[in-house]
């Protein structure tokens, strides 16, 4: 990999972490037309360093949010900031199970061609476009009834269920974004709360993640060296810049309820890598 193939690969994460079209499986796309041989721990590694780049344009586009819930959590201050952050911890338990007893096979699926990526987009498209047409109807239906379905706050069982969600995406071409806004929009949960909730519930695992892998590097487990700290730094700034931008167009995008049209590209993106 040289620093072209790393700056390439960093602006397309940048871009799909946050739009619902599934970064991993668009990283394994990319690595496809590039030709790039990045197998098993090898390719999660990469993966791993530029979703610690858009976890901190996520802290740097929403501090104002950010910083009053560590203020919050960390002085104990039994606030809603507080619970709010709880509930994130909630909503990060299935994919820490996940991580912990099924590492190995997730990491199976990584580097396994475009057949998996393919499906998963496909899954990723009917979930887009089942969560609009049905929150869509139900509010449409619900209509002078009083009811409050579409305005919810998230709550405990909510973040789970939606930490469920996010579980399931670890697959390439499962999107995660994706994934946890349409659950959560599916639940009837407020539009111009999820994506926030959404981004914030990945910090955790993915900086538990990286840390992880920081110990096996010093361990001399893994296999970094094969990278290079020239691509994985062109990477990860490249991935860093366009996810700030990314970040705060997505959230506008959820807002307008404007999802419905990444369903239609995750389903023709997923038949073109059926047929590749």
């Amino acid at each position: 990999m040289n620093w072209l193939d790393a700056l390439i690969l960093g602006v397309v994460q940048g871009l799909a972490e946050y739009l619902p079209i599934s970064s991993s499986g668009h990283l394994e796309i990319c690595r496809e037309i590039l030709g790039l041989d990045l197998q098993g721990s090898e390719a999660l590694e990469f993966d791993v360093a530029l979703h610690v780049a858009t976890v901190l344009s996520t802290i740097v586009v929403l501090w104002k949010e950010f910083l009053p819930l560590c203020r919050s959590f960390f002085t104990v201050a039994r606030d809603n900031n507080f619970y709010y952050v709880c509930k994130i911890l909630v909503s990060c338990i299935p994919v820490a199970v996940v991580g912990l007893c099924f590492k190995d096979v997730v990491e199976e699926f990584f580097g396994s061609g475009l057949g998996m990526v393919g499906i998963c987009l496909l899954v990723t498209a009917s979930l887009l476009a089942f969560a609009y047409f049905f929150r869509r109807g139900e509010i449409t239906k619900e209509q002078g009834t009083g009811s409050n379905y579409g305005n919810r706050e998230i709550g405990w069982m909510d973040a789970f269920v939606i930490g469920c969600a996010q579980a399931v995406a670890v697959l390439p071409g499962l999107s995660r974004s994706g994934s946890t806004i349409a659950t959560g929009l599916l639940l009837g949960n407020r539009r111009d709360k999820l994506a926030q909730f959404s981004f914030f519930m990945v910090i955790i695992p993915i900086l538990g993640e990286a840390m992880l892998d920081m110990v096996k590097m010093l361990g001399g487990e893994s296999a970094s060296s094969s990278v290079g700290m020239v691509p994985i730094t062109v990477g990860f700034i490249a991935a860093f810049l366009v996810g700030c931008a990314a970040c705060k167009w997505m959230i506008e995008l959820v807002k307008k309820g404007k999802l419905v049209w990444f369903a239609v590209y995750c389903a023709v993106a997923g038949l073109v890598c059926l047929i590749w």
